[in-house]
């Protein structure tokens, strides 16, 4: 049994036996986050892109734990030179962890690191998805990403239990585009991410899920802080 705790806009705890691991720790500048960095005991941090939202919280993280950084090979180049433990890895491919399998899948969205100072933006690779295997579940995390026409594909060579979408709009798909991928994913549960974090990205987290209702689809809202088990 996994235990999944939402940690507000796209970070996400997976807890199987001894192993946990986090997606995307956006935790100190969330105004969502109902937990502390020093709080979060993992052994693997993953990260779908290179954006502050997704990444902010992962060096110091991965540091407290001595835990593992698993992204793209850019990012984890970046991560490397920070004195943090790091597996690269692109998309397309899958590799084997103690506590399951990961495989990048596409991403239609950006991903670099805004240095404010020099006015620069350092390219960090392609952003990704994650497509995870644990105790026989199937979980997908899209990360920040456009509706693209491959979703389909995943969900028919995938059997999904769970999949976590952005509805917040503007810097991803809003709840239409959402809609139609939660019906291409056919996912046994999808919850919605990405969303109310800032005035920008506000949406009715229900309204969509009602909408996955209507479509014979099962989705949940999760509240920042809240665990299920899967």
């Amino acid at each position: 049994m996994l235990e999944i705790i939402f940690h507000g806009h796209s970070s996400v705890q997976i807890t199987t036996g001894g192993q946990s691991i986090i997606i995307d720790p956006f935790i100190t500048h969330n105004p969502l986050a109902k937990v502390k960095v020093e709080d979060i005991k993992v052994q693997y941090v993953l990260l779908t892109h290179a954006h502050e939202d997704h990444i902010g919280d992962a060096a110091a993280i991965a540091k407290n734990n001595d835990a593992t950084i698993v992204t793209m090979v850019e990012l984890a180049n970046y991560f490397s030179w920070q004195g943090v433990k790091t597996q690269g890895m692109n998309l397309g491919g899958a590799r084997e962890f103690e506590f399951g399998r990961v495989k990048l899948t596409q991403a239609f969205h950006s991903s670099g690191v805004t240095l404010d100072q020099e006015k620069n933006i350092m390219y960090m690779g392609m952003p990704s998805g994650l497509l995870l295997t644990i105790e026989g579940k199937t979980i997908y995390h899209a990360g920040d990403t456009a509706l693209f026409g491959d979703m389909k594909m995943y969900g028919e060579l995938n059997n999904i239990d769970l999949a976590f979408l952005p509805i917040g709009d503007n810097y991803t798909m809003g709840p239409e585009d959402a809609l139609i991928a939660a019906k291409w994913l056919n996912a046994k549960l999808t919850v919605p991410v990405h969303y109310n974090t800032f005035d920008l990205l506000k949406q009715d987290g229900q309204l969509y899920v009602d909408k996955l209702t209507e479509n014979g689809l099962n989705g949940k809202v999760v509240q920042p802080g809240e665990s299920f088990t899967l």
